[in-house]
């Protein structure tokens, strides 16, 4: 079973709740519990928020990019924006690293995707926006792949 699903929204405060929810519906097709609801509810707000924040910092027309597939009985999930780009990935996921604390960012956006996905991938550089890659899979059958 393949589908899937591609969105842009403007980058406000107020779509990251819009965005947490079409990733949810999109992904009960493969009955997922609540904790795995949850789990990917959350780590879309950390992305779409992050986008938001950081990538636009207070930019008002920016867009965010939100793509979905489902692939057998994982899900896939891109978030993606155009804004400014993280010059340093790798110090951007280390926790509680935030270039936002007036804001009291936790800087723990990037830590909290990891944790409740099973894959994480950051894709950025100073001026070419960010893109986050993420996969979660749904059920308790093994990964595509596993023992052979």
């Amino acid at each position: 079973m393949n589908n899937e699903m591609k969105m842009e929204f403007d980058a406000r405060s107020e779509n990251e709740s819009f965005a947490r929810v079409a990733v949810a519906a999109f992904v009960s097709e493969l009955d997922p519990t609540l904790e795995e609801i949850s789990d990917i509810k959350t780590a879309v707000s950390e992305a779409v928020t992050n986008a938001i924040i950081h990538g636009y910092d207070g930019i008002t027309d920016g867009k965010v990019t939100l793509y979905c597939r489902l692939e057998k009985d994982v899900i896939h999930i891109e978030v993606e924006d155009t804004g400014r780009g993280i010059p340093d990935v790798e110090q951007a996921m280390e926790p509680l690293f935030t270039t936002k604390p007036e804001l009291n960012r936790s800087g723990m956006g990037f830590p909290f995707m990891e944790a409740f996905m099973d894959d994480l991938e950051v894709i950025s550089g100073p001026g070419e926006g960010t893109r986050v890659l993420m996969k979660k899979k749904i059920g308790c059958t093994p990964w595509i792949g596993d023992g052979e």
